[in-house]
């Protein structure tokens, strides 16, 4: 059974991970294999536990012990579960648990790109987007729209900040992903000429006088193909678009000249997946 714990010193250390660590000490670049992240609400944290993250603990409003966190705790035996009030947590926290629950995880060890890559068809390559809000959104569509896989560049947003996972609405533990490259000098043209070696065509989201509309029949026939994404504002780097095998974009109307990159992701994966 857990151990359910009612808060009485808000200043516990073993609070720190809910309230006063910040998202890079969570990840704890250090010790990776002791990295934490943060789950917000039950159904999200259902997500991880199915995909097999560990869980450590759980923070709770008093009024969800028994209500909609209760199926978690039950799924969590034996790990501490810290419970108050919502005006106390919120005093914990800096905000009101609208959904109730934060369970602290284990961070899962990442597949090998060969690996994630062995039976896809369409991967989503993430470059230096550093908006989590953002990252959740692109990762949503990504599952929504049957992405195999995604992959993020050392530069990109880690995709297990709690913000990042709040959107992608736990989406983050169904659609499988790692990094490609541990640092800048393994991307972009190590990284894309990884993706050659294992089938992949490329297609850089950009605006380009060279560019094909996302509806071009030769890149919709592409049997293997990595969309890759760039960063808000910027967009993707010259030497990024040099390197890959086409330059595409979405055809626009009203002289706007593009769409914010979570709202083009889902307008690619769509145009552009494996039929």
């Amino acid at each position: 059974m857990s151990n359910i714990i009612e808060i009485s010193d808000l200043s516990s250390p073993d609070l720190d991970v809910f309230a006063r660590l910040t998202e890079t000490q969570l990840r704890n670049r250090m010790e990776p294999e002791k990295g934490i992240f943060i789950a917000e609400s039950a159904e999200v944290i259902a997500l991880a536990l199915d995909a097999g993250c560990e869980p450590v603990s759980l923070l709770v409003e008093s009024k969800h012990i028994a209500g909609q966190a209760h199926d978690i705790i039950t799924r969590c035996k034996d790990i501490p579960v810290y419970t108050a009030n919502n005006d106390l947590l919120a005093g914990l926290t800096g905000f009101h648990l609208n959904r109730g629950v934060l369970c602290a995880m284990r961070r899962p060890q990442l597949p090998g790109i060969e690996e994630l890559c062995a039976e896809a068809h369409r991967v989503a390559i993430l470059e230096g987007i550093m908006d989590s809000t953002n990252v959740g959104a692109i990762f949503r569509s990504a599952a929504a729209l049957n992405i195999d896989a995604v992959l993020v560049t050392p530069s990109c947003c880690d995709p297990l900040c709690r913000r990042a996972v709040r959107v992608s609405m736990g989406t983050i533990f169904q659609v499988p992903w790692t990094r490609i490259g541990n640092n800048s000098s393994e991307w972009p043209q190590p990284g894309i000429k990884r993706l050659g070696q294992l089938g992949f065509k490329t297609v850089a989201m950009a605006l380009s006088d060279t560019a094909v509309s996302i509806d071009d029949p030769q890149l919709m026939a592409e049997e293997k193909l990595a969309i890759v994404l760039g960063t808000e504002g910027d967009g993707l780097a010259a030497c990024t678009i040099a390197d890959c095998d086409y330059t595409a974009c979405i055809p626009m109307s009203h002289n706007v000249d593009s769409l914010n990159v979570a709202a083009a992701s889902a307008v690619a994966f769509w145009q552009l997946r494996f039929r």
